[in-house]
Formats: structure tokens, C-alpha cells, sequence
């Protein structure tokens, strides 16, 4: 049976993948993804067939990788982050129904989320969601719904896509919105670039996150209740008693 990893390759760099992801690519004949992507692992599996298509061509994509493998070529999809959140592998299963005689590798990474937080210090120790402010495949009326019952829910809320040229006050209308259940002097987050080259991070009150610049390659996170400010991290506590 022809066989295609789906492979998250975290923040792109080679020690932030893990080992079974680093087995796939090296086993791979072809390496396709979106152009980005493809040109953070390029240096690290040389002799690789590479393939890639741009944004808004994930459809493409996914024949394409199914297309190869139909040829005999083990194939690794890969995804920046993990492949199964805001990635490739549910559109892969989607693409795949028609081509059932294709296996399916579904690799981890690890994704802004994790990734973002072990910068920031401790933010995801409690409950917590993911929640993208594109609102190009969700409208905004979805978003907005969502982001109003996950501050009143007290949800440590962590956003992706926080801003691009066509949405710049997204953010801003997203903070607006979580101020309707949480307080302005909610500790929150920001990580620009995650693992890679320019990353910085910032602590702040959602009253400030509010006003503050971002792009598309920032992850904001917005605590909870009882999220804290310790030493100039973001800490979220358990609940541990006796601490």
C-alpha cells in the first residue's frame, strides 16, 4: 500500500521536531507543503524531492501529495506546527476518501500553543482553548461567539492568526469582546516568531494586549481569573493546595 506521512514540523527548526517526525521526512522520498514551510526544512533533508503550492491551494496540495504516492513515492505532507490543529491532516482524510488505497501517517508537532507557553513561562496549566481570528474559512459572527463564551467560561483562551494586512483590528475587536466577562488587568501574553530567529515575547494586562501591534506569526495568550504575573512570566495556577 502506497503510504503518505502528515508530518507537523513544529516551529520549523530541526532540534523542535520530534525524533518520529525527523524518521518520516528522512524515509520520504517527496516532501510537500505550502512554499514557507518547505523552505524551513530544506537544508535539513537534502536529496529530497521537494514539492510545494501556495497559500489557498491546501486542496492542490493534498492531490498533489496522493498523486505521488499513487506513483510508488513514500510522501510526507508537512505542516508547520502540529498537523492536526490548523493543519493538514483532517483535509488529507477529507482529500483521501478517494484514494483508499493511500495509508495515512498522522506525525505530531508541536504547536504555537505549547510552544508559545514554555516561552511566556506557564500560562496553559489549566484549562484552556485554541481559537483562530481568521475568518477566512470561519465567519466572524462564529469567532465572536466563541470567544464571548470562552471569557465567560474563565478560559485561558490562546489566539491564532491574531492579525494580518486585511484584519488588523481583529485583535482589538477580540479583546474588546473578552472584556465583556474579563478584567482589563487579565495578565496576558504575546510570542513573535516561536523558536525562530527574532523571537520576542511580552507580558502584559488585556487592556494593554489590546493596543498592541501583531501579525500573523504572534500568539496571543489571554489567562484566566487567576492568571499571574510571577517574575515577569505568565503563570496560570492548578489549584494545588498548600503552594
Amino acid at each position: 500500500m502506497s503510504k503518505i506521512y502528515v508530518v507537523g514540523i513544529g516551529p520549523g527548526a530541526y532540534d523542535q521536531m520530534i525524533g518520529r517526525a525527523i524518521r518520516a521526512l528522512n524515509e520520504s522520498d517527496v516532501i510537500i507543503g505550502y512554499t514557507v514551510y518547505v523552505d524551513l526544512v530544506k537544508e535539513y533533508f537534502a536529496g529530497k524531492e521537494f514539492m510545494t503550492t501556495p497559500m489557498k491551494k491546501e486542496v492542490d496540495r493534498c492531490v498533489l501529495a496522493f498523486d505521488e504516492a499513487k506513483k510508488g513515492k513514500t510522501v510526507s505532507m508537512i505542516c508547520s506546527g502540529d498537523a492536526g490543529v490548523y493543519g493538514m491532516a483532517g483535509l488529507m482524510y477529507e482529500v483521501g476518501e478517494n484514494y483508499p488505497d493511500v495509508e495515512l501517517t498522522i506525525i505530531p508537532g508541536v504547536t504555537a500553543a505549547t510552544g508559545g507557553a514554555a516561552v511566556l513561562g506557564a500560562p496553559l496549566i489549566h484549562d484552556f482553548c485554541l481559537i483562530s481570528l481568521s475568518d477566512l474559512l470561519t465567519p466572524w459572527e462564529k469567532i465572536e461567539a466563541r470567544l464571548l463564551a470562552a471569557a465567560q467560561a474563565d478560559f485561558v483562551v490562546c489566539l491564532y492568526n491574531p492579525s494580518s494586512r486585511k484584519r488588523k483590528d481583529y485583535l482589538q475587536k477580540a479583546c474588546n469582546l473578552m472584556m465583556k466577562y474579563k478584567s482589563p488587568d487579565t495578565v496576558c501574553g504575546t510570542v513573535a516568531q516561536i523558536a525562530r530567529d527574532g523571537e520576542t515575547a511580552q507580558v502584559m494586562t488585556l487592556k494593554e494586549l489590546r493596543d498592541t501591534e501583531v501579525d500573523m506569526f504572534t500568539t496571543v495568550f489571554v489567562g484566566n481569573s487567576q492568571t499571574k504575573n510571577v517574575n515577569g512570566k505568565m503563570v496560570t495556577p492548578r489549584g494545588y493546595k498548600n503552594v
